[in-house]
């Protein structure tokens, strides 16, 4: 995925989740952010960061934060890329070469998940969590407890019951990484859930990306450590 018209700013301060002040030019930008997580670890006072300008008159916002410099590993932090990438790469077969669909956004029970896909044989069912947080190459999820990415996980589970595929991909918004591990410190139950939806037969995939200021595209796979 790309995007367009890409500036260059340095953070200043987030008020709100959905907000962030950053100088661009050397003058103060009220600009949207693209992640409602913490990213404490991200947005310090006087990083750089990339934000995409807006063109639209409507919007109270010029500009949306999409990607910060952590030392010298450039993250993607906008939260609607995973979904686009993985779309990309699902189309590409890279995951089933003989799907006949592939369906963003569908219903299950009390769920709406990410993906639906079919082949002539199989139908199975996707979630899609970003990943930012990084501890000396370590990617860990969630930097804040999810009640919600839990009950995904279990209904997951249901689907693995009713003989359904499922799959949980972690999409890992940076280059560099060791391994992906659940984050247990901040939400020992999201933890608990994955290790269960593994034992179960759910297919957990953590990839990472190939990230520019403006574009993110995935690369390969990296190894998930669930013990």
């Amino acid at each position: 995925m790309r995007y367009n018209n890409i500036k260059t700013g340095i953070f200043v301060s987030r008020p709100n989740r959905f907000i962030a002040y950053v100088k661009i030019d050397g003058i103060a930008e009220k600009c949207h952010v693209k992640n409602t997580g913490r990213c404490r670890e991200l947005l310090i006072p006087g990083v750089t960061v990339y934000l995409e300008e807006a063109h639209n008159p409507n919007r109270s916002t010029k500009y949306s934060l999409v990607a910060v410099q952590k030392g010298a590993q450039l993250i993607n932090m906008d939260s609607q890329a995973p979904n686009k990438v993985v779309y990309e790469w699902l189309q590409e077969g890279n995951l089933l070469k003989d799907a006949v669909k592939i369906k963003p956004e569908q219903v299950y029970k009390n769920s709406r998940f990410d993906f639906y896909m079919e082949t002539p044989e199989r139908k199975a069912f996707m979630e899609v969590k970003g990943v930012t947080l990084e501890e000396e190459g370590v990617l860990l999820f969630p930097d804040a407890p999810t009640e919600r990415g839990v009950k995904h996980i279990h209904e997951l589970c249901d689907c693995i019951q009713e003989g359904y595929d499922a799959y949980i991909m972690f999409v890992i918004q940076m280059e560099n990484a060791k391994f992906f591990k659940p984050n247990d410190r901040t939400h020992k139950e999201f933890g608990e859930a994955l290790r269960k939806a593994d034992s179960q037969g759910v297919k957990i995939i953590a990839m990472n990306c190939k990230v520019h200021t403006d574009s993110l595209a995935l690369k390969e796979q990296v190894p998930v450590m669930l013990s």
